[in-house]
C-alpha cells in the first residue's frame, strides 16, 4: 500500500483556526459569516479562505455569506471531528499528562481511554480521568477494544521500540511527539509533532522585533531571494 498523500496540508492545519472563528460568530448569534470576515480575524487573504473552505464541499452565498450553522458542521465533518476517536497514551509524563487534560480533544472527538508507562509510581494511578498502566499490560489493556489511535510522548530512545509494540498491537495511527523520526509500515499513518518547530518560528520573530540589523537582512533576503 502507497503512503496516503493529502492534496493541501497548509489548507487542513488553516481549517480549525476557521471553525474557531465561526463558533465564535455562532455564540454571538451570528447566521452568515463572510469570507473576508474570517480573512480579516485570521490576517489571510480572503480568496485563500474561500478556497480553503470550498474543499469541504460548503458554497457561500454572494454578498452573504457562509451559513454558520452549516460552516460548522461541514468543517466538522470534513476533519473527521464529528466521530469519536479512542486514543491511548503512551508515555505519561509531563507532556502525555498534560495532553491527558487538554479539554478540546474530547470537543473534537478524541477520546483518550487509557495512558502507559515504565513509571511504577503512576501505574495504577489517574490522571485527568484518564487510568495508567504499565506499558507490559498495553497489549491485554486494549484486546478487544476499539484504539483509533496512539499518541506518543516516550523519552526519545524507546520510541522506536515502542513504535514496534504499538504496530505488534494493530495500532493504525500513531500521533509522534518525540523528536526522532520513527519507521512504521506503509498501512500505518504517522503524524510527527515538532514543538521545537513552533519555538523556532517564535524564536525568530521575537529576534526579528528586537535587533533591526536582523530583521533588515531577513528582508534583504526574502526580496532578492540571497543568502
Amino acid at each position: 500500500m502507497k503512503p496516503i498523500k493529502l492534496a493541501s496540508l497548509p489548507t487542513i492545519k488553516r481549517l480549525p483556526s476557521y471553525l474557531h472563528v465561526v463558533e465564535a460568530a455562532a455564540k454571538e448569534g451570528r447566521a452568515f459569516i463572510s469570507g473576508t470576515v474570517i480573512a480579516e480575524e485570521l490576517e489571510l487573504e480572503p480568496i485563500q479562505v474561500r478556497k480553503d473552505l470550498a474543499i469541504t464541499g460548503i458554497i457561500g452565498k454572494p454578498r452573504i455569506g457562509f451559513p454558520v450553522g452549516e460552516l460548522i458542521e461541514a468543517i466538522n465533518a470534513f476533519l473527521h471531528w464529528n466521530q469519536v476517536h479512542n486514543a491511548i497514551i503512551v508515555g505519561a509524563g509531563h507532556l502525555g499528562s498534560a495532553l491527558m487534560g487538554y479539554a478540546e480533544f474530547p470537543r473534537h472527538g478524541l477520546h483518550i481511554i487509557a495512558a502507559f508507562d515504565a513509571n511504577p509510581e503512576k501505574i495504577g494511578r489517574t490522571i485527568n480521568d484518564v487510568p495508567i498502566y504499565g506499558i507490559d499490560e498495553l497489549t491485554n489493556q486494549i484486546r478487544g477494544t476499539v484504539v483509533d489511535l496512539a499518541v506518543l510522548t516516550v523519552p526519545s530512545a524507546y520510541a522506536q521500540e515502542t513504535t514496534d509494540l504499538l504496530v505488534g498491537c494493530g495500532i493504525k495511527a500513531i500521533w509522534n511527539f518525540t523528536n526522532v523520526k520513527i519507521k512504521a509500515p506503509e498501512d500505518v499513518v504517522v503524524q510527527k509533532e515538532d514543538l521545537s518547530s513552533g519555538y523556532a518560528v517564535l524564536s525568530v520573530k521575537m529576534r526579528v522585533l528586537s535587533d533591526p540589523h536582523f530583521a533588515a537582512l531577513q528582508h534583504h533576503t526574502a526580496t532578492t531571494g540571497t543568502r
